[in-house]
């Protein structure tokens, strides 16, 4: 399996699960940009869009930093046709970026729920758009194009809508994404999928909910692992799955995921929203 020479854009990448997935890329030589708002430090988040593209030219690849609010229809376009530019195309789209807020109907505000439908659902699906001329001419290639999401399976249980109805609908309109693009670009050779953690991921954003003990997540690797072994598929097989990342890695016979905890032998994690 490789990743070399790909051409990949990432929405989100400055840190956390997004930037550990281009880095692991960027170990087999990848061109990756990273489409990302953060171009200064935030007080409470560490990385920025030119952090994380030093840290992928550090790991072997090439990077390309681009400062995008996936909010606005009109960066998007000049953030992809840029990375196409640089790169000579694009072959995957991560579409990783998204806001989360945890909170009942009765405590979201109309601009928290707009944030998160305006980055999750909205900008993935503009993000989508912008980059298919570019995938479809990759599979015109030969270049095995993929689009992976950042999103949970879809379960219309009402426990999963209940205590955060405006975040499960901004996440769910991700995975929905996945379910119409797989099928409407199955003629195009062009794989869909959906990637989500059975446990919780050790992120600076995550630490930053109240009453979350990190010591019982797994790192991010666990997902960027998960994903190299998803976009090395051929994704005119591998397309419209919701997948784990635990049955990800067992299907390459990986059972021993002790790296992954953030405290190594630790035996019971969190479990992560959508998973039953």
């Amino acid at each position: 399996m490789s990743l070399a020479g790909k051409r990949i854009f990432v929405t989100g990448g400055s840190r956390g699960i997004g930037l550990a997935i281009a880095l692991r890329a960027a170990k087999d030589g990848a061109l990756i940009a990273i489409a990302a708002k953060t171009t200064e430090p935030h007080p409470k988040l560490p990385g920025t869009i030119f952090t994380a593209s030093k840290d992928i030219e550090a790991a072997g690849g090439k990077a390309l930093a681009i400062a995008c609010d996936i909010r606005d229809e009109n960066q998007i376009t000049a953030a992809v046709e840029q990375a196409a530019k640089a790169f000579g195309g694009i072959d995957i789209l991560i579409n990783n970026a998204s806001a989360i807020n945890l909170t009942n109907t009765e405590s979201t505000p109309a601009k928290r729920f707009d944030l998160m439908m305006g980055v999750n659902t909205r900008g993935t699906f503009l993000t989508s758009q912008a980059c298919l001329p570019y995938l479809k001419k990759s599979a015109q290639e030969g270049r095995n194009p993929h689009i992976l999401m950042l999103s949970p399976p879809l379960s219309m249980k009402g426990k999963w809508f209940k205590p955060h109805l405006a975040y499960t609908m901004a996440k769910y309109g991700m995975s929905m994404c996945v379910l119409g693009l797989a099928d409407e670009l199955k003629r195009d050779g062009i794989g869909v999928n959906a990637l989500w953690p059975r446990t919780a991921i050790n992120t600076a954003a995550l630490a930053m909910i109240p009453g979350v003990d990190t010591d019982f997540c797994r790192t991010p690797e666990i997902i960027s692992d998960s994903a190299y072994i998803i976009l090395n598929r051929p994704g005119k097989e591998c397309s419209g799955n919701f997948f784990i990342d635990d049955v990800v890695l067992a299907g390459e016979g990986i059972v021993d995921l002790d790296k992954y905890a953030v405290v190594p032998g630790t035996k019971e994690f969190i479990n992560d929203l959508y998973v039953d």
